[in-house]
């Protein structure tokens, strides 16, 4: 494996942390992994829950509202203490184009100094203006197709004189939300080795952009596969939730540990986006009609249309998300990629990027 550059920012392991939200890759996590010599991410994603009720403003339901479920202090806070632990090692901000007030976060990101934003869930082709302040910060929109990156790249190089610093290509095997619609997740034609070949070609028109590959990916021979393919590195999720600097409650990690492959289900998700996630008791609540009930508190992503959509598939992402982090187990949503299962021992994050890179 070889550095890469992100824009002007040297990655020496071309490894991406997966930015994991609500509240499991924050400083924790995120400065570890960048100190060790990867991409640590920084989820923007319901700071308002970061040290619980400190950044939360009024509370509605013992809950921020949606003026502090993205808190930017928050995240501010996130940065200063993931500086702590890595100093001036590059690291990475995950926002959500889906997000409610996607233009608020990515400027929060960049005023708390993050060196690169990672983008998903939507096609963010306006963030160019969000940045424009920001010339230093790498932009990394997240993909799952040929087409959109032919989408990032005309729109950029027409309005903006630029072009995306990397993608990210993320396969229907990651944790959370997919790309995909619910019927394509297990096509083979939708897989990430059938995807890449296409999405390289289509980015070799408009020059040299690193792509990385992202769901699914679990050692050493999967991570040499896609670089022989032609991608410079991935992005890993999952693995690094069982790492002791990891954000998660201790909780989560060892629900991965006891999981097996049938633990691990695609659902439906408030946005209109099949997620992965583990079976859990909140899954035998909505079954049984006893789910909590959905007050929309944090309006977190504008597809879910102020709550519309979580009483479609019988519960709120934003609070089942932070139940997890909470320590709810009864009623806490946890999410995690198509490997999950393997997941066997809690190990440090410089141990876990030794695996990676050297082998198991």
């Amino acid at each position: 494996m070889e550095p890469v550059k992100i824009g002007k920012w040297p990655i020496k392991i071309p490894i991406i942390q997966g930015g994991m939200g609500v509240g499991i890759s924050w400083d924790g996590l995120a400065g570890a992994v960048s100190i060790n010599g990867g991409l640590g991410v920084i989820s923007s994603v319901g700071t308002g829950y970061y040290q619980f009720p400190k950044f939360a403003g009024k509370l509605i339901n013992g809950r921020p509202n949606d003026e502090n479920f993205c808190s930017s202090e928050a995240l501010k806070e996130i940065f200063k203490n993931a500086r702590k632990k890595c100093g001036d090692a590059p690291l990475a901000t995950n926002i959500m184009h889906a997000l409610t007030d996607f233009k608020a976060g990515v400027i929060s990101a960049c005023e708390a100094g993050t060196n690169i934003i990672i983008s998903g869930a939507g096609l963010a082709t306006s963030l160019p203006e969000y940045t424009k302040d920001y010339p230093d910060v790498a932009l990394v929109p997240i993909i799952s197709s040929a087409q959109a990156a032919k989408i990032f790249c005309k729109k950029w190089s027409k309005s903006y004189s630029r072009l995306p610093d990397a993608f990210i290509v993320e396969g229907p095997k990651s944790g959370g939300h997919q790309g995909f619609a619910f019927e394509d997740c297990e096509k083979p034609e939708y897989q990430l080795e059938a995807i890449i070949p296409e999405i390289l070609e289509e980015v070799a028109k408009w020059g040299e952009i690193p792509v990385f590959a992202a769901g699914g990916i679990w050692d050493k021979a999967d991570i040499d596969k896609f670089i022989e393919m032609g991608c410079v590195g991935v992005q890993m999720g999952t693995r690094f939730i069982a790492t002791h600097e990891c954000d998660a409650p201790e909780y989560y990690k060892q629900l991965l540990i006891a999981s097996n492959e049938n633990d691990i289900v695609l659902g439906e998700s408030p946005v209109g986006l099949p997620s992965r996630r583990l079976y859990t008791n909140l899954h035998k609540l909505m079954a049984r009609e006893k789910a909590p009930k959905i007050a929309c508190i944090s309006n977190c992503v504008s597809a879910c249309k102020h709550g519309e959509g979580a009483k479609k598939v019988k519960y709120c992402i934003a609070d089942r998300l932070a139940d997890a982090i909470m320590d709810k187990r009864e009623t806490g949503l946890y999410f995690t990629g198509t490997n999950g299962y393997r997941v066997n021992e809690i190990i440090s994050v410089h141990e876990l990027l030794q695996k990676l890179t050297q082998g198991e």
